[in-house]
């Protein structure tokens, strides 16, 4: 069960009809109505609380790797920082309408004050975020994420965002497959993740990372990957 404090930040980027019939299935996770009314202050008290004294988190914001993808170009893969909020929303902006409906399952204009911290302000640990930046002219072009699971630690939900003209070129699988790297390091065991009908290439890229379908109603499907080699299948 995804924490609420977690989940009120995520459930932002839902239309409430999605939101309700992710509810609806998803086994003992509160009412999503609850979750977003949870304040910004105690979501950043329980983000402080997550790492206890003495126990941070390795600086992992200066790890970086130059990878060349199939069709030729290259990105650098390193670690999202504070400060990379002015990247984050300038990929947000080249994003299509249709992708950001399918990234945020619904409308999604622009990203707000309150969400680009909350895209930014990772610890590295129980929330990781990967960017890709273009080699050549900089821009971000990719990112990918997972938050753990608050009452399951083995286990943690992703998201991958590509920006439209960087889709197809396997940047995805890439940026997938370290996160996957980096989660294992932290003793998560498991990946979950919501996509719409709509998405199949989201879709495509985690049933090629091993990903199995464990539900489908209401417009949406959840996959799981599990980490260890093996997962569990549902029709």
């Amino acid at each position: 069960m995804i924490h609420p404090d977690i989940q009120a930040m995520l459930v932002r980027e839902r239309s409430a009809t999605l939101m309700a019939a992710a509810a609806a299935y998803r086994r003992g996770r509160q009412a999503r109505s609850a979750a977003m009314t949870v304040s910004r202050a105690a979501a950043s008290r329980a983000a402080a609380n997550r790492t206890a004294p003495n126990q941070a988190a390795p600086n992992r914001t200066t790890e970086r790797a130059r990878v060349v993808l199939r069709d030729g170009s290259a990105v650098l893969i390193r670690p999202v920082r504070g400060a990379d909020a002015p990247l984050l929303a300038d990929g947000f902006a080249r994003l299509s309408e249709r992708s950001r409906r399918l990234r945020f399952l619904g409308r999604k204009r622009t990203l707000t004050e309150a969400d680009l911290r909350f895209f930014t302000d990772v610890d590295h640990r129980d929330h990781e975020a990967l960017g890709a930046l273009d080699h050549v002219r900089g821009g971000g072009v990719g990112i990918a994420r997972y938050v753990r699971d608050r009452e399951n630690p083995a286990a943690a939900e992703i998201a991958v965002t590509i920006v439209d003209d960087w889709q197809g070129r396997g940047l995805g699988t890439e940026l997938l497959a370290r996160l996957a790297e980096r989660a294992r390091e932290e003793g998560i065991r498991r990946f979950t993740a919501v996509v719409t009908d709509g998405n199949p290439a989201a879709s495509g890229l985690l049933r090629s990372s091993g990903a199995s379908l464990v539900h489908r109603g209401s417009g949406i499907a959840e996959y799981e990957i599990d980490l260890d080699g093996t997962s569990s299948r549902a029709g």
